[in-house]
């Protein structure tokens, strides 16, 4: 896990952070992260999904700033997150998780795949309950949260659209609406004061799958609560510079690009169309 300082005036060199005792880094596997604040006294907390041996589970850990140190706290596993993609934290100890396919692993993932049959699904977890609360997907991937805290996005990768989900005082989500994205989405980023969706996309599923040098693609929605989301395109390459890109996040005038096969690109927003 690394921090990356995006300043003016930083060097822009990821920084490791460290881990403290009683984790096991040998078997860790980290996939989507989620950071959580505390509102009571400003705890800072990162969730991160987990795959030691092809087996799923949440990692809970404490940001220590002072040390630049994670401090582990807890693991939770469950048999409702079975494959889990990405997750949003909304609690010291509770989350939402989407996972990507209906079946653990195995033969069984790869008869899923080829059906091509919207059995992904979305999880709310906490000490207290567990439960499914959205599903239809086709492959469930990025998984966000409006500022507000009233609504939470899903990319489904394969059918290449955001789900727009409104989250009820059960814990429950309730559909809202659905904005088409025309690209294989990944994992989306939400811009905490204009609300903007950021989300790296892949133009090209089977150079994707096929590790055959897929290009990389951002989608920005904007307005995407209107009648008419405005959704733009704003970073396009063949695979020459950026392979498979995953993340999209805006900082200032700078915008960050994380890729699944790939290293990560910073670029000036005033010219990543170019």
């Amino acid at each position: 896990m690394y921090t990356l300082d995006l300043s003016e005036d930083s060097r822009m060199k990821p920084v490791e952070l460290r881990m403290g005792r009683g984790f096991d880094l040998d078997s860790f596997n980290p996939h989507g992260i989620s950071v959580y604040t505390d509102e009571t006294d400003n705890s800072v907390y990162l969730f991160v999904v987990n795959h030691p041996q092809q087996k799923t589970q949440v990692e809970i850990f404490q940001f220590v700033e002072e040390d630049h140190s994670l401090v582990y706290v807890k693991t939770i596993k469950h048999e409702l997150l079975h494959s889990v993609n990405d997750i949003v934290a909304v609690g010291v100890e509770s989350f939402y998780a989407t996972n990507d396919q209906y079946f653990g692993g195995g033969t069984l993932n790869t008869l899923e795949a080829l059906l091509a049959q919207p059995w992904s699904n979305a999880v709310y977890y906490s000490p207290e309950e567990v439960k499914v609360v959205a599903e239809g997907f086709y492959m469930a991937n990025g998984i966000n949260i409006l500022p507000d805290k009233r609504h939470i996005y899903v990319a489904d990768l394969l059918d290449h659209n955001i789900h727009v989900l409104e989250r009820l005082e059960s814990n429950g989500l309730a559909p809202v609406k659905v904005v088409e994205v025309g690209s294989l989405v990944d994992n989306i980023y939400v811009d905490p004061e204009t609300g903007d969706l950021w989300i790296g996309c892949h133009p090209n599923g089977w150079k994707l799958f096929q590790k055959d040098l897929p290009g990389s693609e951002v989608i920005q929605i904007k307005d995407i609560h209107s009648e008419k989301p405005v959704v733009t395109q704003v970073y396009a390459d063949d695979g020459s510079v950026l392979i498979g890109s995953s993340v999209a996040a805006p900082y200032g005038a700078k915008l960050l690009i994380g890729t699944v096969y790939h290293k990560a690109l910073v670029c000036d927003l005033a010219t990543v169309d170019q």
